[in-house]
């Protein structure tokens, strides 16, 4: 039965630690974030709007946020800063030509490479990925990575 003198227990058989934290998958952060709506959950496609934070919207499901005026829609705090449309800026993408995501059928028995991205930086050509920081100007929309924008040196957009 235990504790009847023929066994000691230890410390740590007794005294319970701290827990370990759970630590977040950062190659499926960077997925969720960089191809998928922060709003829909849904994957990103053309048009692609994105607020002053920084987090990528499908247009048309910022444009279904802003018209369901019904009581018991519950907040989505993802989007809870966007009041109007002006609030977000359609972004001008270039396509990665290296990428096939779309372009041949998924049957689950190719892999999946995440870190390839869908879209390219167009002065530099670094991939959209998340391992690399990316602006945009919110006059135009065209969309640098920090890089080429810290080499280019000008406030004006190159297009």
């Amino acid at each position: 039965m235990g504790c009847d003198g023929g066994t000691i227990p230890k410390r740590h058989e007794l005294v319970k630690g701290p827990r370990k934290v759970e630590k977040v998958d950062k190659v499926a952060e960077l997925v969720a974030r960089w191809f998928y709506c922060a709003l829909s959950q849904e994957k990103l496609r053309r048009p692609i709007v994105a607020c002053e934070l920084g987090r990528l919207y499908n247009k048309d499901a910022v444009i279904e946020f802003l018209l369901d005026k019904s009581p018991d829609k519950t907040p989505m705090e993802s989007a809870s800063h966007i009041k109007s449309i002006k609030n977000v800026t359609e972004l001008n993408l270039v396509d990665n030509p290296a990428w096939s995501g779309d372009k041949e059928s998924i049957k689950g028995d190719k892999y999946d490479d995440l870190q390839s991205a869908r879209f390219i930086c167009p002065v530099v050509g670094l991939e959209m990925n998340g391992r690399h920081r990316f602006c945009f100007l919110r006059n135009c929309g065209c969309v640098f990575s920090e890089r080429a924008l810290k080499e280019i040196k000008s406030e004006v957009c190159h297009k």
